[in-house]
């Protein structure tokens, strides 16, 4: 599906398949498996290191450090459970992408009707976009420190930078033996890459579906709208009958989406939380100006996320509220006394709008954005007087 090519790019690079169609194999092949768990268990080896440090850190009293590798933690910990989440539901996902494919526009002409093209071009952007600002930042901190080595050690020979890892960590042996340095290098690129496609591949699913969600959303309510109604209550009720059935066919997608996406969308928002508030610390102690970069980019592209997510919330809400509107603007005036009545309770229903929800806790709107926003201000205010004192 167009939607959803660059969302399978990124799974498939961690040895996933998101979903299965009917006409396509049902067997997974044996290289998608070693991969998928080599990037499960090397990602778990790392982060029981960080979690050492964090540890030591804090059993040190060094608050700094403590916050610096949670931040990590955190990081880790979204990408993991985005990848876990999607790998267990992959029969329902399946399900969902089928049911997709069958209200899918067929014809070119259909296409247009749809606006596809319009919708397509929307996501197209705003996926390459997102895919690209978070792989700068994970190869930013992959390679950064091998370009202090060589820009301040080798090149300007201003410092000695020494053997450093991209990830703060710690393991009960001499890992600045050249083989073990090179090996935990090599596992600490490998897990970054791992975490961040589990998120940019699941965020980029959730746009490509949400945005699908969007499409039926409006189409239905242009059709609603410009339908031209008569005083034959048999074709009226006819076509009011074929409306109710596709918007109970978009509802129960959002069903599905909301129980795939749900507990996912819960544990970003809590985990971002922290993770922004963690990284602003981190900018308000006194750190040098390349270190300060890496960090501005960190905390735009986590803002990033959590906002491209209240977005097509948004837009999901807009769109499912706007469905009464539009049925409201028929000339509904002119048909029988019995379509008017039955009118009335398909107005009703899209009053009541339709959500992304982050399970039954929360409602995604871009009003979800200053909401994280202000808690995670106040963590950041509580951990600045920690630090004071």
């Amino acid at each position: 599906m167009k939607f959803m090519k660059y969302a399978v790019f990124f799974y498939k690079s961690v040895g996933i398949e998101p979903y299965t169609k009917v006409s396509g194999p049902k067997k997974i092949s044996l290289w998608s498996n070693l991969l998928f768990w080599a990037n499960v268990i090397n990602l778990s080896v790392i982060v029981v290191g960080e979690f050492l440090h964090l540890g030591i850190a804090l059993y040190s009293g060094k608050l700094i450090d403590a916050v610096t590798v949670l931040s990590y933690i955190g990081f880790v910990f979204v990408g993991m459970s985005k990848m876990l989440f999607i790998w267990w539901k992959k029969p329902d996902l399946s399900d969902m992408v089928q049911e997709l494919e069958h209200i899918y526009p067929q014809t070119k002409d259909q296409e247009k009707v749809y606006r596809l093209d319009s919708y397509l071009r929307s996501c197209s952007r705003i996926s390459i976009t997102y895919a690209l600002l978070y792989s700068v930042l994970i190869w930013t901190f992959n390679l950064f420190s091998t370009m202090q080595f060589l820009v301040y050690e080798l090149w300007l020979k201003i410092r000695v930078v020494g053997l450093s890892l991209p990830y703060p960590v710690y393991f009960p042996w001499n890992w600045e033996a050249p083989w073990s340095y090179y090996l935990l290098l090599f596992c600490q690129n490998f897990a970054g890459h791992t975490s961040a496609s589990g998120q940019i591949s699941t965020d980029l699913l959730l746009c490509a579906v949400a945005t699908q969600v969007t499409m039926h959303f409006d189409h239905l309510a242009r059709v609603v709208e410009n339908h031209r109604l008569g005083e034959d209550w048999s074709e009226n009720s006819r076509f009011l009958a074929e409306a109710v059935r596709y918007h109970q066919r978009i509802l129960r997608l959002m069903d599905v989406l909301n129980d795939i996406f749900g507990i996912p969308l819960l544990l970003n928002f809590m985990v971002s939380t922290f993770v922004i508030c963690f990284v602003g610390f981190q900018m308000t102690v006194g750190v040098p100006p390349d270190i300060m970069v890496k960090l501005s980019l960190f905390l735009f592209s986590s803002l990033s996320q959590v906002y491209l997510i209240c977005h097509y919330g948004q837009l999901i809400a807009d769109a499912s509220s706007g469905l009464s509107i539009a049925a409201y603007k028929q000339n509904w005036t002119d048909a029988d006394v019995r379509y008017r009545r039955a009118l009335v309770f398909f107005i009703a229903r899209p009053q009541r709008t339709t959500f992304l929800k982050a399970t039954i806790f929360m409602n995604i709107t871009r009003a979800s954005m200053t909401d994280l926003l202000q808690i995670s201000y106040k963590f950041f205010a509580l951990l600045r007087t920690m630090y004071i004192k």
